[in-house]
């Protein structure tokens, strides 16, 4: 495959601090990567420096000559007051395109991207549908390559399958960083890692991320070999050198010196071994009730939408709750009512006597930002009583991996990963019978989550867990409950069951829609706004543009076919059919846009 870009024994600090060094890897035309490290070790700083926005402190990173290059950052932003159209519109789109070609493709991008409505401002968009449109912008420039930093952080559930559709289809090549596994592995053709733990500070394994974790399991266990080894070598010189041998001889010198060297590579494979993890350990309190919390047909009505109803549950000892549905479903409400923070507008909350709930904050609106790391973690004095036990702060901070430089740190200054666990930390200290979780997992390196996961699953009492990472819910989750957004809630054992539950009504819309006499198209299209003509047209385009995206995906995986890639001609035609099939895609998606416009005055 073409290289796109090479990165050469790169390295990059901030201040006395060394974020990475030396290095190396290429991107080649067709590959996906996924990027994973522990908080800290720069996976945003490389992306940043992949896309041109930094300069590394050493080596070199060399793109291809006029490659296009796409940058979605953690947390996009866009001018305010803007709608949606007006982002779109100001975009330089790449070729020389006429109007009608340009509000095709825009069409064709927004409506995959599920945007129906282009006149919302900006400001009123959730966090999700922002990542969308920051999304569909890289897209309309048709990148060679696509760098995304946490893509799925603010999507729900439905959001990240789009993404990972989107991806494991695209013509071009993206490198993703995200700590969701399901997600790598479903999009991943190469997996990286950057980590001190290598001798090269990456470690880069073909395929997705289970086999990332097969060739990491059996390099450590090599590095743990090569660890004895030397424990064993080092130890057999050191007797020898204490035995007082004479350095006169050409071989002793040698033997000093080789020593030497051992004991230097022992410390190296020693001091990569030596990974760091916080320590996590919920208190529960010591309650022996059976129903800590009764939910009996609740329901929750937001302006003239139900977000649910008739939705009941009871919270006990042992039970992990996860919640699953698209944004603005009311997940996030339900846990405020549960809470306490919010009232159910019918049904009933029963609460055990005194029971203590603790909730996270996906906002994490309970941190103040000019409050110094010390006092945020020990807000009483320099010291935080846990499990009946004074902890310095200095130590509490080290359980979280903060070190005693940082305790002056404002919390605004903290990245988002290292906040998430200064509240993992203030939750710790707190002895509860219901914890409520909103999003813990978002910026949290994979090291953490597994850790964070292994706690939940020892908690003694009871858990309402929100989270997009589908990992997560089905390793924690006893039951999940599926909110739709449109008052409806099912139980399900776990995310595939409701993956293909959601994909059958799916289906079964479809054919209601094309079923004769059911159409939505014939009911929203009285006399006189469409034709005769127009309305067999619009009964028959979503068939026209799903056969046209099958010919489309034809093209684009030709197009990569390795057999012909050294003839000019080939590739030309190749191209030229894929340009052809886009267009024809582009055309449909036009042409839909201007029908619906019409059916919906």
């Amino acid at each position: 495959m073409p290289l796109l870009l090479s990165c050469q024994s790169a390295g990059k600090s901030f201040g006395s601090r060394s974020l990475f060094e030396g290095i190396s890897f290429a991107i080649s035309d067709g590959d996906r990567i996924g990027l994973i490290g522990p908080n800290g070790s720069g996976k945003s700083t490389l992306l940043r420096l992949l896309a041109g926005l930094a300069e590394p402190d050493s080596g070199v990173i060399a793109p291809r000559k006029l490659l296009r290059l796409g940058y979605v950052t953690q947390d996009p932003e866009f001018a305010p007051g803007r709608k949606v159209h007006e982002v779109i519109d100001a975009l330089p789109l790449e070729g020389h395109l006429t109007e009608t070609e340009r509000r095709a493709r825009v069409n064709s991008v927004l409506g995959r991207a599920g945007f129906g409505e282009i006149d919302m401002a900006v400001d009123t968009l959730s966090g999700g549908w922002r990542k969308r449109l920051a999304i569909a912008v890289e897209l309309l420039k048709a990148p060679d390559l696509l760098l995304l930093d946490e893509p799925t952080n603010h999507l729900d559930l439905e959001g990240i399958l789009w993404l990972e559709k989107l991806l494991a289809a695209a013509p071009f090549a993206s490198l993703a960083v995200s700590h969701d596994r399901y997600f790598l592995e479903n999009i991943a053709t190469r997996m990286m890692e950057i980590n001190r733990m290598y001798p090269d500070g990456l470690f880069s394994v073909d395929g997705g991320y289970s086999a990332f974790l097969e060739k990491k399991e059996e390099f450590l266990h090599a590095q743990a070999r090569r660890q004895e080894s030397l424990e064993n070598l080092v130890r057999r010189e050191i007797e020898w050198l204490r035995r007082g041998p004479k350095a006169r001889t050409t071989k002793s010198k040698a033997r000093i010196d080789n020593a030497g060297r051992l004991m230097e590579e022992l410390g190296e494979v020693s001091a990569r071994a030596a990974a760091r993890t916080t320590r996590i350990d919920f208190a529960a309190t010591d309650r022996r009730t059976k129903r800590l919390i009764d939910a009996q047909s609740i329901g929750k009505t937001l302006g003239s939408r139900a977000l649910f109803g008739g939705l009941s549950f009871v919270l006990s000892p042992g039970v992990r709750l996860g919640l699953l549905g698209p944004n603005g479903s009311g997940k996030t409400t339900l846990l405020r009512i549960v809470a306490g923070e919010l009232e159910a507008d019918r049904g009933e909350i029963i609460r055990a006597d005194q029971v203590k709930v603790v909730y996270f904050d996906q906002n994490r609106e309970h941190l103040d930002p000019d409050q110094p790391l010390r006092r945020a973690l020990a807000p009483e004095g320099d010291s935080v009583m846990y499990r009946g036990r004074a902890v310095h702060v200095a130590g509490w901070a080290a359980r979280f991996l903060f070190s005693a430089e940082q305790l002056g740190l404002a919390v605004g200054r903290l990245s988002g990963g290292e906040q998430a666990r200064v509240l993992i930390a203030r939750m710790m200290l707190q002895p509860a019978d219901v914890l409520l979780l909103d999003e813990p997992t978002n910026d949290l390196d994979i090291p953490t989550l597994e850790i964070l996961e292994d706690s939940l699953m020892d908690f003694p009492g009871a858990i309402v867990l929100v989270t997009h990472d589908r990992y997560m819910l089905d390793r924690v989750s006893t039951t999940i409950i599926g909110l739709d957004g449109a008052g409806n809630a099912g139980v399900y054992a776990d995310c595939a069951q409701w993956e293909a539950e959601t994909q059958r009504q799916k289906t079964e819309s479809k054919t209601q829609k094309a079923e004769p006499g059911a159409s939505k198209a014939a009911e929203r299209a009285p006399a006189g706004k469409l034709s005769y003509l127009e309305s067999r047209e619009w009964d028959q385009i979503e068939s026209r543009i799903a056969e046209a995206e099958r010919r489309l995906r034809k093209a684009q995986e030709e197009l990569q076919n390795p057999e012909g890639i050294g003839d000019a001609s080939v590739m030309q035609a190749r191209y030229d059919s894929m340009l052809v099939a886009q267009t024809e895609v582009d055309g449909l998606y036009s042409r839909w846009a201007e029908l619906d416009a019409k059916v919906a005055r």
